[in-house]
This record gives structure tokens, C-alpha cells and sequence, in this order.
């Protein structure tokens, strides 16, 4: 069951274009917001990520000549030096510091079979039209520009290893406009590859953290050239997409909780009678409050918050799905009491991160948009790894991971 890897010549921005070059992840942001941020700057990632932002407003970013426009400016930050392909194969070090925590990942080429066959785990179903635009998009640039965000149990070697890398000068150092600091290190020595290569070989798998989208995308591609490919061998470089892999013990999920429209035609007071078949229920004040464990919940509503706590039958420990508080609070609050039965497609419920702090709760549930508020304990990643193995999907909508992988440090070109 060994995991696969391969360091790759990595294409990057050198050392005095990386700030200009260096974007937010393409899913978080919407056009306008990246044309925005791309303002005046014309060594913005968002031209080879979201490159409908070369074109007049409004323009569709699925039209095949804005897939066009991304491989063009692909093309044209190398031809500019922007973007300079490394001349060794290596494995980097990606650090990132936030709120003064800082979690280190190694930049490596994963493998497109170690997907295909399950020992790359995934916890969330993939939405075939966003796998589609990001193989679009992949296939164009005969690249993966931007990297997949992997997990994998705590390994004091590599931990050793990276702890040695991290002690020389970095290659970048900066901090992004929110705040968040990126430490970038090339793995260079040959004797470093080589162990690192060795002691993934024996891991049983990887997760994947964040990026469903992009892995499925990267490994499709991979898949499919090697198909086309009439004197494949096995080890060409589309065989391997990038991904930073964390050790699990450094990552920190947060919280991603639920707003809803209505109360499905009950008042605040009815609601809360309805609760307590299922909850015990307690006021908290005016202000909402951060859920204190596991399977206790923060509701506000008319002005009013109060602590959920689930009752010991309304759940059971050993089923990896059905212990999750976004199980929980879906079944016996937003379908039982509010008649909301698909969390991915009614728009009587809406999601917020826990990165924006409960007060948008407040705010949301104040200014008359929202009905009530629902503050969720965060998932483990014991929780999430446990539900990959067992082969279970989580819920939609229940992880939030921060800080978000910066685009742009490294590219992986696939020949």
C-alpha cells in the first residue's frame, strides 16, 4: 500500500516578483473580486487563474477563449521571466504563520495512480461541471498552476528533515495582505529526496484537505494522457499532480456554521420549544457564544442566544457520519424542526465560515436577513481522517481549513 511521490522542476517567480505574483486560491474570490486585487499589477496569478479578468466585465469564465487566455498568459510570464522553470528535480517546504501558529508542508509531485486507487482519501463528494472547468483548465496550460492541500499522519523523520531544511535561508519570505506570513525552502540534496521519497513509500495513504476539486481534475488529466498516450511507461510527469502535504498534528480545522432564512413558519419561542425534544436548552444573554464541545451547539435567534446540548440517544459514538455535529444539527434541527432536506441545494439555509468570527452570525440574524444562527464545535482531523478510511463522505459544508495555500510559489508542468 506504499504512497507514491516524486520531486519535480518546479516553475516559480524569482525571488523579487513573488509578492506580484502570488495569489488567493482561484475558488475564493469571485471575477470582480479578482479583478480587483489584479489592479495595476501585471504579474497577478489571477491572469492564468481567473483569466476572464483580461476580457470586459461580465465576460463568461467558462468560454473556451478565456481557457485560451489563461494559457497565453501562462506562456507570457515565462517569456517575461516572471515565472522561471527550476533546472533540478526537488521537493520544497511551504510554511505558512497565522495568528503566530505556523504549520509546514511539504511541496511534492503526488500520484495520479494513488488516487485513482483510493490510497489518496477523500471526505467530500466532487461536483462534475467545477472537476470539467478545472480539467479545462489543466489541459490548456499542460500544468497544475495551482497546488492541492494533502494531510498525512505525523512522522517524527520527516519532521526531523524539515526542521534541518527550514534552519537556511529561505527562498521566500513575505506576508500576504491578510496577514499571513509564506516561508518557502527548495529540498534540494539528493540524499534528502531520496528519504523523503522513501518514507512516504511507506505511508498507507494521504488525505486530502482541501482542493476535492483540483485533485480530481489533476488526476483525471493525468489519467487521460496517459490513455492517449500510445508509448506510455509509467513514469512521465503527468503521472504526478502537485500537493502540499501537512502532518496532521499541525492543522487546525475551523469552525463552518449554518444561517437560515425562516423558521418554517414558527415563532422564536415555538422553535425553541421544538428543541428540547432533542437538546437541552439554556440561555446564554444577547451574545452569541462559541460552542464549548463536541456536540454542543450556539443557536441565536430573535435577539436571544443559547446553548444546544445534544442528548446521549440523539447520536451514536460509533458511527463515524452519525456522530458529527453537522450530522446532528442537520437531522434533528434543519430537517426535523425547519423541513430543510438537501444542504446543497435549498437556499433557505446559507453557510459562514468560521474565519469570519461569530459576530457575522450576529450581523446576519440582526439586520432581518437571516432567522436564526447556528454556531458548530469544529471537526477533528482525527474525525476527518477516521470518515476517509472507513471510505464514508462528511456532510457538505463541514470543514473549513485557514490559512488558505498561497497560488504561485510553484507551478508543476506536466511534461
Amino acid at each position: 500500500m506504499a504512497i507514491i511521490i516524486k520531486p519535480f522542476k518546479g516553475v516559480r517567480p524569482p525571488k523579487q516578483y513573488v509578492k506580484d505574483v502570488a495569489s488567493r486560491p482561484y475558488d475564493v474570490l469571485n471575477s470582480e473580486e479578482a479583478r480587483k486585487e489584479a489592479e495595476g499589477n501585471e504579474k497577478s496569478l489571477y491572469r492564468i487563474i481567473k483569466p476572464e479578468i483580461d476580457f470586459p466585465v461580465g465576460k463568461d469564465e467558462h468560454d473556451e477563449d478565456v481557457y485560451a487566455k489563461a494559457a497565453e498568459n501562462f506562456q507570457l510570464f515565462q517569456d517575461k521571466g516572471w515565472l522561471v522553470q527550476d533546472d533540478k528535480e526537488m521537493y520544497y517546504v511551504y510554511a505558512q504563520t497565522m495568528n503566530g501558529k505556523t504549520q509546514y508542508g511539504l511541496v511534492v509531485g503526488a500520484n495520479v495512480e494513488d488516487y485513482m486507487s483510493g490510497k489518496i482519501k477523500k471526505h467530500e463528494l466532487t461536483r462534475r461541471d467545477k472537476e470539467e472547468d478545472r480539467m479545462k483548465h489543466v489541459r490548456v496550460n499542460d500544468a497544475n498552476i495551482e497546488p492541492v492541500f494533502f494531510a498525512y499522519h505525523y512522522n517524527e523523520e520527516i519532521d526531523t528533515i524539515v526542521s534541518r531544511i527550514i534552519n537556511k535561508e529561505a527562498e521566500y519570505d513575505f506576508v500576504s495582505v491578510d496577514g499571513v506570513g509564506h516561508h518557502f525552502w527548495k529540498i534540494s540534496d539528493d540524499a534528502d529526496i531520496r528519504r523523503i521519497t522513501e518514507i512516504f513509500a511507506t505511508f498507507p495513504a494521504l488525505y486530502i484537505a482541501d482542493g476535492h476539486h483540483r485533485s480530481a481534475a489533476a488526476a483525471l488529466v493525468g489519467a487521460e494522457k496517459a490513455k492517449n498516450n500510445p508509448n506510455h511507461k509509467g513514469d512521465e510527469e503527468y503521472n504526478y499532480f502537485m500537493a502540499v502535504c501537512f502532518p496532521d498534528n499541525q492543522l487546525t480545522i475551523i469552525d463552518y456554521n449554518r444561517v437560515v432564512t425562516d423558521l418554517n413558519g414558527l415563532t422564536p419561542d415555538e422553535f425553541l420549544k421544538k428543541l428540547e425534544k432533542n437538546f437541552v436548552v439554556e440561555p446564554t444573554g444577547t451574545e452569541i457564544q462559541r460552542p464549548a464541545n463536541l456536540h454542543n451547539f450556539s443557536l441565536y435567534v430573535d435577539g436571544r442566544s443559547f446553548s444546544l446540548t445534544a442528548k446521549p440517544d440523539t447520536y451514536d459514538d460509533n458511527d463515524p457520519i452519525g456522530v458529527l455535529d453537522v450530522t446532528i444539527s442537520s437531522n434533528l434541527i434543519l430537517d426535523e424542526i425547519l423541513g430543510i432536506k438537501d444542504l446543497r441545494s435549498d437556499k433557505r439555509v446559507d453557510f459562514v465560515g468560521g474565519i469570519r468570527g461569530l459576530g457575522e452570525l450576529k450581523k446576519r440574524v440582526d439586520s432581518g436577513e437571516m432567522a436564526a444562527a447556528l454556531a458548530l464545535y469544529p471537526v477533528s482531523m482525527k474525525q476527518l481522517m477516521d470518515i476517509a478510511d472507513t471510505g464514508n463522505i462528511m456532510p457538505p459544508k463541514t470543514t473549513w481549513f485557514e490559512p488558505k495555500l498561497r497560488s504561485g510559489l510553484v507551478i508543476h508542468k506536466l511534461s
